[in-house]
């Protein structure tokens, strides 16, 4: 065999034995596997953050108009009008295209919020029936499950005033399922200046079918 030769392969066998290190510490072109790998899930947490935190800003900001626009409201010279479309003059550039509606309930006092209007429930039901008599405390001729009557009410009365947003998220966050509508909403309760004499109650009385 000539020395040449044994020399070459010599060499080659080295070469090949120290390969899989050389392959090791080789570091070109990582940098573009190791951001086809990362950049996907960067995007993805990316666009989820920007979703969240519109959420979390919409809703930080609503529940302030809201606050807002109820405590104009509660004032005698009140536009309902105003406050409800102020509320959604400062939602709209941060939920885009969103649904905005209001509604507003009053009542004599803040422990009556949520109560029923006075039956005698004489099976035990919860609900008036049955011939059952009842007090038409809000005179609007049937019995309520809430005694509320709809609209921003009188001097001295207790309103809850409810806005709700329906909006579509801007930020869609690939291969993950998420709702095409989302809502929020936000209630205030204030109680009406004393501007006048406040109205109590009905008394008269009724029956349910």
């Amino acid at each position: 065999m000539m020395p040449g030769r044994s020399l070459q392969r010599a060499g080659l066998d080295g070469s090949l034995r120290n390969l899989p290190g050389r392959i090791a510490a080789d570091r070109e072109g990582n940098a573009i596997i190791e951001f086809a790998i990362l950049a996907p899930v960067f995007l993805l947490l990316l666009l989820g953050t920007f979703d969240l935190g519109q959420m979390v800003y919409g809703r930080a900001v609503l529940h302030g108009a809201v606050q807002e626009a109820a405590r104009t409201s509660s004032l005698e010279t009140a536009n309902t009008d105003e406050a409800d479309q102020k509320v959604e003059d400062i939602i709209l550039p941060i939920l885009p295209n969103a649904t905005v509606t209001s509604s507003r309930v009053s009542y004599f006092d803040f422990a009556d919020i949520g109560r029923p209007e006075a039956w005698n429930d004489l099976d035990d039901s919860g609900t008036c029936n049955d011939g059952e008599t009842f007090t038409d405390e809000n005179r609007n001729g049937v019995w309520d499950a809430d005694v509320g009557k709809s609209g921003n009410g009188g001097a001295n009365d207790v309103v809850l005033y409810t806005v709700t947003v329906d909006y579509q998220p801007v930020f869609k966050v690939p291969f993950m399922e998420q709702e095409d509508q989302r809502t929020l909403s936000a209630t205030a309760v204030k109680k009406n200046q004393p501007f006048a004499d406040q109205n109590d109650y009905g008394s008269d009385a009724g029956a349910c079918d």
